[in-house]
């Protein structure tokens, strides 16, 4: 990745460091599995198919499967949950997926979810062995949230491979949290539920790399676009992601305007979120 300028702070954190201390004790997670109530926190978590992302939601809330259908939507979800430094998490496993860009109903659901919902977490999985690919998804995670974390999973592969990822440069580059972990071994579980607390509280506020440049003119229609998105649908989060949407030509975001249905998505995954909450 083209390296950053040197007065850029690294935004990462240290959990190895602080093991000693009573905020990184790896004995504090619960897994909850179905015991779900009274949530502090809901956890979106996101990434390619076949990255291990199962393994990771399987890990955490020591469930083997428990799915069901989003509703109105033929699409399965999985969720469950886990205590963690005394707040209780709910996690729900998205649909698998290669883009946010909705050409498929997984990607639809999974970007409804992330954009309106607006969970607490995004964990982006990404696999370490396939890198390059993997972050298409989380540079359009970033894109839309700065309160995410990167699992690297899969590091134990990538080493028999010969391949060593610098977890702490990819770190500053995306400016978010990114933790090596080996789901199937447990390995770096306890770092990424350090890290994934740390945002959910607040504690640490991400900076992603988010792509500035742009031609004058797209910069203008974007602003004009998003304060009359802004007009249309008060109270719509990420109104200018949207409005880049708009100007790529996103069939199903160009639909959802033109019937209204923008603003009901919004109120839509609220609800779903009141509801996984």
């Amino acid at each position: 990745m083209t390296p950053t300028t040197s007065d850029r702070q690294p935004p990462m954190i240290d959990a190895s460091a602080c093991a000693g201390c009573p905020m990184h004790n790896p004995g504090q997670l619960q897994q909850l599995g179905v015991d779900m109530t009274d949530w502090d926190y809901v956890i979106a978590l996101a990434g390619n198919p076949n990255v291990g992302k199962s393994t990771v939601f399987n890990a955490l809330t020591g469930l083997r499967q428990h799915t069901g259908n989003w509703p109105g939507k033929t699409v399965t979800r999985a969720e469950g949950g886990f205590v963690y430094d005394g707040a209780r998490y709910k996690i729900v496993d998205l649909p698998g997926t290669y883009s946010l860009l909705s050409t498929s109903l997984d990607e639809q659901v999974a970007r409804d979810f992330i954009l309106f919902g607006r969970p607490d977490v995004t964990i982006v999985v990404v696999d370490a062995t396939r890198l390059e690919r993997n972050l298409n998804l989380a540079l359009q995670v970033l894109a839309i949230t700065d309160r995410a974390v990167i699992c690297l999973n899969l590091v134990d592969e990538a080493e028999r491979s010969g391949l060593l990822v610098d977890d702490r440069r990819l770190a500053r580059d995306l400016g978010v949290p990114v933790v090596p972990t080996a789901a199937r071994q447990n390995r770096g579980l306890d770092e990424l539920l350090a890290a994934v607390n740390e945002v959910a509280t607040g504690r640490f506020v991400g900076r992603p790399h988010r792509v500035q440049s742009q031609a004058a003119g797209v910069g203008r229609a974007v602003d004009e676009l998003t304060a009359q998105l802004a007009t249309a649908f008060p109270g719509l989060p990420n109104a200018r992601w949207v409005a880049l949407r708009l100007l790529d030509g996103d069939e199903s975001i160009i639909r959802a305007v033109r019937s209204g249905e923008l603003g009901e998505l919004g109120h839509q995954e609220q609800i779903m979120l009141e509801v996984v909450r």
